[in-house]
C-alpha cells in the first residue's frame, strides 16, 4: 500500500476549510454529510484541514497548517496532501472508499460507479441488523473463532446473508442462520498452489485464506498470495501441515 486507509470520525468535531468556489463547496458538503462542523479559522481543537486554493496560496497555506500540526488535504494537489479523500459509496453505516493515492480521481470515480451498481441498496440495513444481533450471536457461541466462523458462513457467496444479494428482512435471516449452526468450529484445510500469481487463486482458496485464524505456509509461498489472507491471521513458516492441527480455523498453504 502507498497510503494507510483510515476512517476519521468528525461527527460533532470542527474541521477547517480554507478557500471558496465550487471545490470548497464540495468539501463543505462532504464534511457536513459526515457530521463535521466547518470552521474557517484554526483553533486548538481542529485536527483536519481542507484547502481549496490554487497556486502559491495553496502551497503557503498547506505548509503553515502542516507546521501547526494539522492533517491537510489540498484540492488537486496530492503532493501537498497529508491525506487524500477517496471516492465514496455510501450505504450507511457501510462506507466503501476507493482511493488511488492521488494518481487518478477519474479512475477512483469509475470504480465507485461500478460498485454503486453492484451493491444492493439494503446493504446498510444488513449492517445495522448484524450490529443489533451481536449480543444474540455472542450468547449462542462463545469465543471469537466460533463467532467469526458463523459470520463467515452466513456472509459467504450464496449464504443467508450474502451482502451482494438483496435482503428485505436481514434480522429474520440472522435468526435463521443461528438456527442452522453446525456443531463444532474447528476446521483444517490445505491449499497447494499451482501458480505464484495471486490472480490465479480460486474462489475457494480466497475464501479459505480470508477465513483462517492461523496460516502455516512454506517459504516458497509468495507474499503476494499471503497478502490475500486476513491481516490479523497468525502466520507460521512450516514445511508441512501441522499434525495434529491446533484449534480454530487453520490453513496450510504450499506450492505444488
Amino acid at each position: 500500500m502507498e497510503q494507510l486507509p483510515i476512517f476519521a470520525n468528525v461527527r460533532g468535531r470542527k474541521v477547517l476549510l480554507v478557500g471558496d468556489g465550487d471545490a470548497a463547496d464540495a468539501k463543505r458538503r462532504l464534511i457536513e454529510s459526515a457530521g463535521g462542523i466547518v470552521v474557517d479559522a484554526p483553533t486548538p481543537d481542529v485536527r483536519l484541514a481542507f484547502v481549496a486554493q490554487a497556486g502559491s496560496a495553496a502551497v503557503a497555506t498547506a505548509r503553515t497548517l502542516s507546521a501547526a500540526g494539522l492533517m491537510v488535504n489540498v484540492v488537486d494537489r496530492p503532493d501537498l496532501c497529508d491525506f487524500t479523500v477517496p471516492s465514496i459509496v455510501d450505504r450507511t453505516p457501510v462506507t466503501i472508499a476507493v482511493g488511488t493515492g492521488g494518481a487518478s480521481a477519474s479512475l477512483a470515480k469509475a470504480l465507485r460507479e461500478r460498485l454503486e451498481m453492484l451493491l444492493p441498496g439494503q446493504l446498510g440495513a444488513l449492517a445495522s441488523a448484524i450490529r443489533a444481533a451481536r449480543d444474540q450471536v455472542a450468547a449462542r457461541m462463545t469465543g471469537v473463532p466460533a463467532r467469526r466462523a458463523f459470520w463467515d458462513r452466513a456472509l459467504a457467496p450464496g449464504g443467508l446473508l450474502d451482502p451482494l444479494s438483496p435482503h428485505d428482512n436481514p434480522a429474520a435471516r440472522i435468526k435463521a442462520a443461528l438456527a442452522d449452526v453446525p456443531p463444532g468450529t474447528d476446521r483444517f484445510a490445505t491449499i497447494m498452489l499451482t501458480s505464484t500469481d495471486p490472480d490465479d487463486l480460486t474462489l475457494r482458496q480466497l475464501r479459505l485464506l480470508q477465513q483462517a485464524d492461523q496460516i502455516f505456509h512454506q517459504t516458497s509461498v509468495p507474499p503476494a498470495v499471503l497478502d490475500r489472507a486476513r491481516r490479523d491471521a497468525a502466520r507460521v513458516i512450516a514445511d508441512k501441515a501441522p499434525a495434529p492441527p491446533p484449534p480454530g480455523i487453520v490453513l496450510f498453504v504450499g506450492l505444488a
